[in-house]
Formats: C-alpha cells, sequence, structure tokens
C-alpha cells in the first residue's frame, strides 16, 4: 500500500523562518543593534554595534592598576646596577617600579623568573626573553616619541599588546602555500581558505604579509569612470579587501569608520580616522620589519612559525576588537619613561629600514 504524504508550502516556510531564527538566536549577531552617527545626515555614514558583544568585548580591555608612583630623585639605576643600557638613566626607584609592571603586564605567574634565571645575576643576558623584553622596551618609547601620528598622546605600553601573556594572542604568521590546488581550476590564489586573519571570507588568507610586512600598494581602485591605464588586476583589490576585512575586524568598525560612503577611494571628505590608520600601517610595517624581524636569531625555532618567520604585529595585536586600544584610556601617563627616549634608541631608529617619520603624509 502507498501512502501519500503531501506538504504545504506554507508550512515549509515557516519551518524554515523557525530553523534560520533558532540558528541566529545562537550567535551574537542577532537584533537588537545600535547604530552611531559618524559622518553627515542621511548619508549612511554609521556605526553599528551589537551591544552583547560590546559587552563581552569589554571584559578584554579593562585597564589594571597601576604601580603605585615613587619618586624619580635618587641615584641612577646605571650607577647601581649593570648591564642596564636602556633604562639607566631612571632613578633606582623608578627602574624597579617599571620592572614590577612589566611582570604584571607579561609574566604575572613567574614575575622575575620570566627573564632572570634563579642563581645568576640581574645582569645576565642568558635567557633570551630578557634579550627580547629590552628591545620592546626601545620599539615601546619609538612607538610613543615617533609615531604620535597614530598613538596620539595616548601612547602604548607592554600592557596594550600583552594583556597578562607571554605574547600578544593576536599575530600572524605568514601563511604557508596550500599543498594542493583545492579546485579545477588551479591556483585560487589564496581564496576560500576560511583564514581568522580575514574573517573567515572567502579573501586572500595571507594579505597581512604583503601589506603589514611588506609594502605593497594597496589603492589599486582607478580613479576612473572607465579604464585609463590602471593595470591593477582583481586579484590585488582582494588582497586589499582582506587587509580593510581585518582592520574593521580589528576595531569593531564599519568600513565608513575610515572612509565616506560617497567615495571610498577619495581623500576628500574621508573621516580623519583614515590618516591614522595611514599611518599605523606605516607603523605596523616599522614594528615587525625593523623590531621583531631581527630577533630571530635570539628567539628559539619553537617560537617560529610555519614558514619560519616570527610573529608579527597587526592592528588586532593593539586594539583587540577596540576601535581604540583599551577604548582610549592611557596608561602611558602613569608609566612616562616609556612615552621618552631613556638610552639607545637613537641608534636604533638609524639602522637600514627604519621609517623617516617626520614629514611623512598620506597621499591625495
Amino acid at each position: 500500500m502507498t501512502i501519500s504524504r503531501s506538504f504545504s508550502p506554507r508550512l515549509s516556510l515557516v519551518g524554515l523562518v523557525l530553523a534560520a531564527s533558532a540558528a541566529v538566536s545562537g550567535c551574537g549577531e542577532r537584533p537588537p543593534v545600535d547604530s552611531v552617527q559618524h559622518g553627515y545626515r542621511g548619508t549612511g555614514m554609521v556605526q553599528v554595534y551589537n551591544p552583547r558583544l560590546v559587552a563581552a568585548q569589554t571584559q578584554n580591555n579593562v585597564v589594571p592598576e597601576p604601580v603605585p608612583a615613587v619618586p624619580s630623585d635618587g641615584p641612577r639605576a646605571r650607577d647601581v646596577y649593570k648591564n642596564v643600557p636602556v633604562l639607566g638613566d631612571l632613578s633606582v626607584a623608578e627602574f624597579n617600579r617599571l620592572m614590577v609592571a612589566i611582570s604584571n603586564w607579561v609574566s604575572p605567574n613567574e614575575q622575575c623568573t620570566y627573564c632572570h634565571r634563579a642563581g645568576e645575576g640581574f645582569e645576565s643576558d642568558s635567557v633570551y626573553q630578557k634579550v627580547v623584553a629590552r628591545r620592546m622596551i626601545q620599539m615601546t618609547q619609538a612607538i610613543n616619541t615617533r609615531w604620535g601620528a597614530h598613538v596620539g598622546n595616548t601612547g602604548v605600553t607592554c600592557y596594550t599588546c600583552h594583556r597578562g601573556n607571554h605574547n600578544p594572542v593576536e599575530v600572524f604568521y605568514k601563511a604557508p602555500p596550500s599543498p594542493q590546488s583545492t579546485t579545477l581550476l588551479g591556483d585560487n590564489a589564496g581564496q576560500n581558505r576560511a583564514s581568522p586573519s580575514v574573517t573567515l571570507a572567502s579573501l586572500p588568507y595571507d594579505a597581512l604579509s604583503d601589506y603589514l610586512s611588506g609594502a605593497n600598494e594597496i589603492r589599486v581602485n582607478g580613479t576612473t569612470a572607465l579604464p585609463t591605464g590602471n593595470r591593477q588586476s582583481i586579484k590585488q583589490a582582494e588582497f586589499t579587501y582582506g587587509l580593510m576585512v581585518h582592520m574593521s575586524d580589528s576595531l569593531g568598525v564599519n568600513c565608513t569608520y575610515c572612509h565616506n560612503t560617497q567615495n571610498f577611494g577619495s581623500w576628500a571628505g574621508a573621516p580623519p580616522q583614515r590618516v591614522s590608520a595611514w599611518h599605523g600601517i606605516r607603523m605596523a610595517r616599522e614594528v615587525n620589519n625593523l623590531y621583531i624581524d631581527p630577533l630571530k636569531p635570539v628567539f628559539p625555532a619553537s617560537e617560529y612559525g610555519p614558514t619560519g618567520d616570527l610573529a608579527k604585529v597587526s592592528c588586532a595585536t593593539c586594539h583587540q576588537g577596540a576601535y581604540k586600544p583599551l577604548y582610549g584610556v592611557s596608561m602611558l601617563k602613569d608609566y612616562p619613561e616609556l612615552g621618552r627616549v631613556t638610552g639607545g634608541l637613537q641608534a636604533a631608529a638609524a639602522q637600514p629600514g627604519a621609517t623617516a617619520v617626520q614629514g611623512l603624509t598620506p597621499p591625495r
């Protein structure tokens, strides 16, 4: 006997809607969402925020209490301690206070023993973490003194990136090439790999290496209605989009945070944040190429990435989902020694590959 069953299209549609609603309700993107005007009225210049995601993100951007202040007078650290080439200008009290703060920011469990081996003098450089930390202090001072166009007066400290971890959580390595083709058409140009660096989009998965380590041209869009000599390819544009969605996700903002909806490629009328982002890209390149990559011989091989490089910084390293790191709260005011040159920075900045920041302006 044959039993015939018929399904109402309306019931099928209702079932589909209920299933979709259940799927959406299980993720953080469900409505309602908030919108904030970010430009002229009626132009679509708004930022969209999901209050549930913002609340969760806020927990990762809490600023720790500063170590109590100490006097700046008294003997200098270089006159009391050995092998203090970078922070020797500080008083002994200031030096020890900063060491306590760095321990809390980077190695809250190990404290001093993360950079210093028990039984050896504090002047010993036998622990590679100490050598790295010294260079990172120079890097932090360089960012605060030379990259004001991006960090402003807020500045950065070790905590901006580390947040209580030995290594910053949000970093990237150069991605290895695909071992085999994943399509019948051959090379897919790094697409459809679902990489977190491009928010799991179908865009090329290693865009950060080209722009935040390398200096590939980002602006590939034409400036005329018809093609008049622009030889940039669609693939190059897709790599640019990969960087853009990374920046959007890293800051928790829409494209309109930096771009005018009237003309994304034009600087005229663009929000001031676009200029800050332009400097931030170049700051990240300097950090990766001048301060991090040269440390490779110091690190053990266990710290290398899949292609043999060190972890590199991206926009997410500092921002971690916030439009300003730590939502704009400045820790630098509590640790002013990280906002000035205390020794050794000038020679480091003169090395080949250093960016000439003076007079550095974005194109128009």
